[in-house]
């Protein structure tokens, strides 16, 4: 492919002897990942129900290679049950380096389509908090589908601008994820059409911005806690300046070491002929040195153990009807923790750590649960991928079983059991609602996550 010739320039400066074996990275064929979902399966079980064969990414312990050549796992209902998120295999460093705990107060600033979130998530064990905010109401749609499908119960997404969230949550957050909007030199091999963007905005249009993210973001950590900030590019102005630029202008920050693997080069300072030395404890993924397209990430503390601000607990005024507060019970709704919120009919279960924010565009306040009318009660896709499959009312299929495949094409189908919703899974994992009636199944599945 053609690289911009200002890139070319730069790169075998840095590289220097190892600018030719570089170059032949961009004509090998990339390397395709997915990472399973610890919120339903644990490792193990993972590897041996895949019909794949799997290789361990080294930084991620749920990452995993595949063959992308031969294999499809996007149409397999082990993916639409949420077993597993495929992602690019360096995209997975930044949350492994995010030493997240159940519990934690976690913002993930730059969040969609959903990958990193779905990953800090797994770590949260559906305790604490998550925050997952982007900008973009239309990639924050895709956002939430993916939080969806990996079944998690604790997150709430907005799309607002950091500069407003800052104002909201000031030094709330135990855990913070910056991946920044970047030139994406590190994505040219991927997706080639990165190099126009770069010939068109490039460096000097995203470094600005880079430092007023991490900025904003800087303020809603609390004291002793841990920001991670990444980028997909190469260039040190980005990532070696923005590091150094942070640890001038907020002097209260360090750079932490963290995992160690095969292939990891460190921060360079001297690119940028800077002086300080700490910042080669950074991460520096190279295409001819890892099996990945390339990352760079670092890991900041702000020094400091003043507690984090108290959240603003808010009493859930909402009043369940009848047959939502039976129909929530019959499948094990009170296990999970939350105060509950209505907007236009439709309840939520709203994280207990989350205070009451004014001023913010929320895209989804927590765990959709469904449509709460008169009479009736109509149960979310979300809700069902939150489940677990040991409750009355639930039909569980076998993989094999054809009606699998025919349910997430939305397609009626015939089952037995009784009159009424039903929560239909494959091999112990939810998929999706459906209301029996004499023997027939209406299908309730997601028509915008149909398998086609």
């Amino acid at each position: 492919m053609k690289l911009p010739v200002s890139f070319e320039g730069k790169m075998k400066n840095y590289l220097k002897d190892q600018w030719e074996e570089y170059l032949e990275s961009y004509g090998k064929p990339g390397y395709y990942g997915m990472r399973s979902n610890p919120l339903k399966i644990g490792k193990e079980d993972f590897i041996k129900q895949m019909p794949y064969e799997l290789k361990q990414v080294p930084w991620c312990e749920q990452g995993f290679y595949y063959d992308g050549i031969s294999q499809q796992p996007a149409k397999h209902p082990y993916y639409h049950a949420g077993l597993y998120y495929i992602q690019e295999p360096s995209a997975m460093l930044p949350a492994s380096l995010l030493p997240v705990e159940p519990g934690d107060k976690v913002l993930d600033l730059c969040a969609a389509p959903g990958g990193k979130s779905t990953q800090i998530a797994g770590k949260l064990q559906g305790k604490g908090l998550l925050v997952s905010n982007d900008i973009s109401i239309s990639r924050a749609k895709a956002l939430v589908k993916n939080l969806e499908m990996a079944g998690v119960t604790n997150a709430v997404v907005t799309s607002d601008k950091p500069e407003k969230l800052s104002r909201v949550f000031p030094e709330f957050f135990d855990k913070i994820l910056v991946d920044a909007p970047c030139s994406g030199e590190g994505m040219f091999r991927k997706n080639p059409l990165m190099v126009k963007d770069y010939e068109e905005r490039g460096v000097a249009y995203y470094a600005p911005l880079q430092k007023e993210i991490v900025g904003q973001a800087i303020e809603m950590l609390k004291p002793g806690g841990i920001l991670v900030y990444s980028t997909c590019t190469f260039s040190p102005e980005e990532n070696e300046g923005l590091v150094d630029w942070v640890l001038e202008r907020y002097p209260e920050l360090s750079v932490e070491d963290g995992i160690s693997f095969p292939g990891r080069d460190g921060g360079h300072p001297e690119w940028l002929e800077l002086s300080r030395e700490e910042i080669r404890k950074a991460y520096r993924m190279w295409p001819h040195r890892i099996q990945g397209e390339g990352h760079f990430a670092v890991i900041l503390k702000k020094n400091g153990d003043r507690e984090a601000q108290k959240p603003v607990k808010v009493s859930s005024k909402v009043v369940l009807t009848q047959e939502a507060d039976q129909f929530l019970k019959a499948f094990g709704l009170d296990d999970f923790r939350g105060y509950y919120l209505e907007l236009d009919h439709k309840l939520y279960l709203v994280p207990e750590e989350m205070p009451e924010i004014k001023g913010v565009r929320v895209v989804r306040s927590g765990l959709y649960l469904g449509l709460m009318k008169k009479n009736r009660f109509e149960p979310s896709q979300a809700l069902a991928m939150a489940l677990s499959m040991d409750h009355p009312g639930c039909i569980d299929l076998s993989i094999e079983d054809e009606r699998v495949v025919k349910y997430l094409k939305c397609e009626t189908i015939m089952l037995d059991g009784p009159d009424g919703y039903v929560l239909i899974g494959v091999e112990g994992y939810p998929l999706g609602w459906g209301k029996l009636k004499n023997g027939m199944l209406k299908n309730k599945y997601a028509p915008a996550w149909r398998l086609m």
